[in-house]
């Protein structure tokens, strides 16, 4: 990963892993084993996407401000498809899914990895 990308990404996908720790964990007290891997999956949808597309992101060798628009809408584009693909497999796949557990995950893991945006370097 280049390294404006990395403190953002690792810092995001650190609260991430936070995140679904704590929901498999709250998910697995209220609803046993399927909750709590429906929250361990519905997180790992999110973190999958997102390093997929920091890496994508990275792959580009930008010289212009245009360049560097269309790495990060390619990459944007391929952690969207990603997460579309990836909803689908586990929602059509794992029977036993405990949806509000996967959606109490996914939804607050997708947000934060926005919130990259907003990381700092401090120097």
């Amino acid at each position: 990963m280049q390294g404006s990308l990395r403190k953002p990404v690792l810092t995001v996908l650190r609260w991430q892993l936070v995140a679904t720790a704590a929901s498999t964990l709250l998910a697995g007290v209220l609803a046993e084993g399927h909750g709590a891997a429906s929250a361990a999956l519905g997180g790992s949808v999110s973190i999958v996407s997102g390093v997929v597309s920091a890496t994508v992101a990275s792959l580009g060798k930008a010289g212009s401000a245009g360049e560097i628009v269309l790495f990060a809408l390619g990459a944007e584009a391929v952690r969207i498809g990603l997460i579309v693909v990836l909803l689908g497999l586990v929602l059509f796949t794992y029977e036993d899914i405990v949806v509000a557990a996967f959606l109490g995950t996914f939804v607050p893991t997708i947000l934060i990895f926005s919130m990259a945006f907003f990381v700092r370097e401090h120097k």
